[in-house]
């Protein structure tokens, strides 16, 4: 995966200027760049090309179905006894969005990871889905997973933790 990353200039531009936006994804095409971030004071821009498509099966609407009472709730993975979980090597991955998080791609999968799981920056720990659209949200960091801290289909908001990292491994 290529990064490229945009330093500070004096004359301040705007990131999202819709030119600049077009000529940055002929750069990436010409260049054969998979992903470019760039930050300038308090703005920023992320453009990933070639991602892979998410399928997700999502139940039919049941019209006027009367609400089940789940027998027993998910709990969120525990981590293993003696685990540390405090600590400056144990990071925190948190939601970038708000919507719906998903623990598998469908549900019929196997989760993306569980406690235990070795994690690259660029594996997918999970799907958030916001406006109907499915986003895969990468670990960005290394490490293992320690703790799982949201169950599957459960609302989160933006900043909402959902997984300790040890990144000792």
């Amino acid at each position: 995966m290529a990064k490229a990353a945009g330093s500070s200039s004096s004359s301040k531009q705007d990131v999202f200027n819709v030119d600049r936006i077009r000529r940055l994804i002929d750069l990436m095409k010409e260049y054969e760049l998979s992903e470019v971030d760039l930050r300038q004071e308090d703005q920023q821009i992320r453009l990933v090309r070639g991602g892979v498509p998410v399928t997700v099966a999502m139940p039919a609407p049941v019209a006027a179905a009367p609400a089940a009472v789940p027998v027993s709730s998910p709990v969120p993975a525990s981590p293993p006894a003696g685990a540390d979980l405090d600590g400056p090597h144990i990071k925190i991955i948190k939601a970038p969005m708000v919507g719906t998080y998903y623990s598998k791609p469908n549900p019929k999968a196997e989760d993306f990871i569980k406690v235990g799981s070795v994690v690259t920056s660029d594996t997918v720990v999970c799907i958030i889905e916001a406006m109907k659209v499915f986003n895969e949200i990468p670990a960005e960091i290394s490490g293992k997973v320690v703790e799982v801290l949201v169950s599957n289909e459960e609302s989160v908001d933006f900043g909402r933790p959902l997984f300790k990292i040890n990144t000792r491994g």
